[in-house]
């Protein structure tokens, strides 16, 4: 079975970048600056921020059901940013190139069967999840090592959202 990635959406993020240093500071937020050296992905165009880019470190809160899983971590997004369109069928390459968790959720936003996976062979788990397990309505990918959100994956065609 097929499936697709979704990025965060820009809009939120957008009005963060207009604010000072202190007003950012207040909601615990970092302005950074991209250096050649810096490893950072992008959560809304799941592209490696460039060298020179400014982007804000911030907390999200990825997992916003009210379930035991409800959670939040530190994403970044680069000024500017735009939400990429859905990976269909595909992998980005900030994903492809880390190791990542699978969190696969039900319809009642309960963890099923976490996994660790090379991010190259992650086009192959989440084809081999959706198409294996029918009680699993979608999938959060975190980058494994630092832990933060990278995406949700969802069933193709997805059912309904409810």
């Amino acid at each position: 079975m097929s499936y697709r990635i979704e990025a965060l959406p820009a809009e939120p993020f957008a009005p963060l970048f207009a604010l000072s240093k202190a007003e950012l500071e207040a909601r615990s937020i970092r302005r950074m600056r991209v250096t050649a050296k810096s490893r950072i992905p992008c959560h809304v165009s799941l592209q490696e921020a460039q060298p020179g880019e400014t982007v804000l470190l911030l907390n999200h809160e990825h997992q916003p059901a009210k379930s035991p899983y409800r959670a939040s971590h530190a994403i970044y997004v680069p000024e500017g940013a735009r939400q990429a369109a859905p990976f269909v069928g595909a992998v980005p390459a900030p994903l492809q190139a880390r190791l990542i968790s699978l969190r696969p959720f039900d319809k009642a936003d309960m963890m099923q069967g976490p996994e660790v996976v090379e991010g190259g062979q992650l086009y192959a788990a989440l084809r081999a999840l959706f198409a294996e397990r029918d009680d699993i309505a979608y999938v959060q990918l975190h980058y494994a090592k630092a832990g933060c959100f990278a995406a949700t994956a969802w069933p193709e065609p997805s059912p309904p959202r409810t």
